[in-house]
């Protein structure tokens, strides 16, 4: 009963995940998922460590993996932190760099969890408004804060920054801490951890989830400067030393490993976002130049509401987000395989 909860959780606004139907046979475009399998050889890692030593607990300084992740990068071990999934990352970040008198700055339209955290942990913030191509302006992240935030691709625009205009933000930024939240750079973007090495104040975050097809194993990685890394360390020690199993680490290993698998189905979604992209023009539809796994669209005639239903009706579930007035006649649709894809433009001229 709600007459037992504290006034924080009273007040908290959760973040609403993308819907996970039960039913079976849906085209299945609203959570951007990786419509490709993980690498085999994750899976062979993973069934390997299902042994008796599952008796034990796994290694709380999940060494093997941030040395693997720190070879792939180009950086020390102790650059590198890991964590259960993007989202605690995430959390650990907001508690350990991001609470600080001035306002944490994020942009207005993005991720859904930002608005979460500074209400769960009361960090004092700011929402600025994005361009109005759905863009984010760099030159509005200067200036008085207590640390900037920002998804890159952002989501759910999928608009990206270069990495000459991440640079520009964190020399604009020298004394405050910028986090680049890049769950989706693997689809067509510049990682920035090349600069981890050149800025003190840069935390780059990432996912297993997306590119990597490891979205059920909840694994999620940041790189930083030590200094940075050591804060995050002290707030997940102070929370959960054990954050991930002995089969998520072993399997997100064999994934960091397998490169040559893990850039085939990136090329292969970009290729897609690209086939699909034209596909909707030709339907009517405008975008904006999305470089994550999905595309974030608007009907020249039709209203969102009404062609999310009409495609449910048909099978096929996209994400329409109604949070803001630029959002509320937009659809987010993942990227699918080809025969979801097909399905997905099949039903659209029907619908349209």
């Amino acid at each position: 009963m709600s007459r037992f909860w504290s006034k924080l959780a009273h007040g908290l606004k959760p973040y609403v995940p993308g819907e996970q139907p039960s039913i079976t046979n849906l085209v299945k475009l609203n959570t951007n998922e990786n419509p490709y399998p993980p690498s085999p050889k994750v899976l062979a890692a993973m069934a390997g460590a299902m042994d008796a030593d599952l008796r034990l607990y796994p290694d709380p300084s999940c060494g093997a993996l941030r040395q693997s992740l720190a070879d792939y990068v180009g950086l020390q071990k102790d650059q590198v932190f890991v964590g259960n999934g993007s989202d605690e990352v995430l959390a650990h970040a907001f508690q350990a760099l991001l609470k600080q008198d001035e306002p944490l700055i994020f942009p207005e339209i993005t991720y859904g969890f930002y608005p979460v955290f500074v209400d769960l942990f009361g960090i004092n913030h700011r929402a600025v408004p994005l361009a109005p191509d759905l863009s984010i302006l760099v030159s509005d992240y200067a200036g008085n804060n207590g640390g900037v935030i920002l998804p890159n691709p952002n989501a759910p625009t999928g608009c990206l920054l270069p990495l000459q205009q991440i640079r520009e933000l964190l020399l604009a930024n020298p004394d405050r801490v910028v986090v680049i939240d890049e769950a989706y750079i693997d689809f067509g973007g510049e990682s920035a951890v090349a600069l981890v090495p050149e800025f003190d104040n840069l935390l780059v975050v990432q996912t297993f989830s997306k590119s990597r097809s490891l979205a059920g194993l909840r694994v999620g990685m940041a790189f930083g400067q030590a200094h940075l890394i050591a804060g995050l360390e002290r707030v997940k020690n102070s929370f959960n030393p054990y954050p991930l199993s002995r089969e998520a680490l072993a399997g997100a290993q064999a994934a960091v490993e397998d490169v040559d698998y893990f850039n085939m189905p990136c090329q292969a979604i970009i290729e897609r976002r690209q086939q699909l992209s034209q596909q909707l023009l030709e339907l009517g539809f405008s975008m904006t130049d999305s470089k994550a796994n999905f595309v974030f669209v608007e009907h020249e005639r039709l209203a969102a509401a009404e062609i999310a239903a009409a495609l449910r009706e048909r099978g096929v579930i996209v994400r329409h987000l109604t949070s803001h007035p630029s959002t509320v006649n937009r659809l987010r649709i993942s990227i699918g395989s080809e025969s979801e894809c097909e399905a997905l433009v099949a039903a659209l001229r029907e619908i349209i």
